[in-house]
């Protein structure tokens, strides 16, 4: 789903759509809104976290300012929202890409088999990449699956009635901020599968951004805090098929493999 609201009229952002979103939103020249706009009219999610660019979780309202501030010119903010792009800093070491554990709640109730299946064969298209990324399952964590379960690095949780299919974490998040927020009433009506939907939140979670911030996209644009690792890729994983995407499948590409091995290794 798409929420139209002056937040796409934030200059060259014009990019609040999420990943179920039909039709991408065109930059236009128009005034942004007033910062108190722009807050009452960002989605806050199941966590009260404000989802920006479509299925970025930003925590705080200081936060939410300097992305406001960064977009539309107004201060020299960069980095606190946007996490540097595409593994620039913002990855994980060796060791942790090793051992990325996760849970899945029991609270997906009837669907959590396939919310799991769904994880796994996600975390495996970016795992047959890279000989240097393991996402794990602790099953036995799953009967208490929250962020406050220290033995996983991070849980997947179900919301329902949120503006997304699903929303990710990027691994400069706080501990309390690190889950994969899962919508039960669209993961699997949404037209995509559901394991190439957790592949793209995955990609979020190793610090992937998304593709179609990029100039050559035309649209959609998030903002210039960013480090190309391929040539721009209108097909990757990374970029909303509604964005000028030229794969409407949401599928893994061989950029996507080339990216991920020069952060992870082959």
């Amino acid at each position: 789903m798409t929420r139209t609201t002056r937040a796409a009229g934030i200059l060259a952002i014009a990019a609040s759509v999420s990943l179920g979103a039909a039709t991408a939103v065109q930059a236009e020249d128009v005034d942004p809104p007033s910062y108190q706009e722009f807050r009452a009219d960002t989605y806050r999610d199941a966590d009260r976290q404000y989802i920006v660019d479509g299925d970025i979780p930003v925590s705080t309202q200081a936060d939410l300012r300097d992305f406001y501030d960064a977009m539309t010119g107004q201060g020299n903010s960069t980095n606190l929202v946007v996490n540097q792009v595409y593994g620039q800093d913002d990855v994980w070491s060796a060791g942790e890409a090793r051992n990325l554990t996760y849970c899945v709640s029991t609270r997906f109730r009837g669907d959590h088999d396939a919310v799991a299946a769904a994880m796994a064969s996600g975390a495996a298209q970016w795992e047959s990449a890279s000989s240097g990324v393991d996402f794990v399952h602790d099953a036995s964590q799953d009967g208490r699956c929250t962020t406050r379960n220290s033995n996983v690095l991070f849980s997947v949780e179900p919301v329902t009635q949120a503006d997304y299919i699903a929303r990710a974490f990027f691994p400069s998040s706080s501990d309390r901020y690190m889950n994969v927020l899962v919508n039960t009433s669209q993961i699997f009506t949404s037209g995509w599968a559901a394991d190439n939907v957790m592949a793209h939140e995955l990609g979020h979670t190793l610090g992937f951004r998304h593709e179609h911030t990029r100039p050559e996209a035309g649209t959609c644009f998030e903002d210039d805090n960013w480090r190309p690792l391929t040539p721009y890729d209108s097909s990757s994983i990374m970029h909303y098929p509604q964005c000028n995407g030229s794969d409407g499948s949401l599928t893994m590409t061989d950029w996507d493999r080339q990216g991920i091995q020069s952060v992870y290794g082959s």
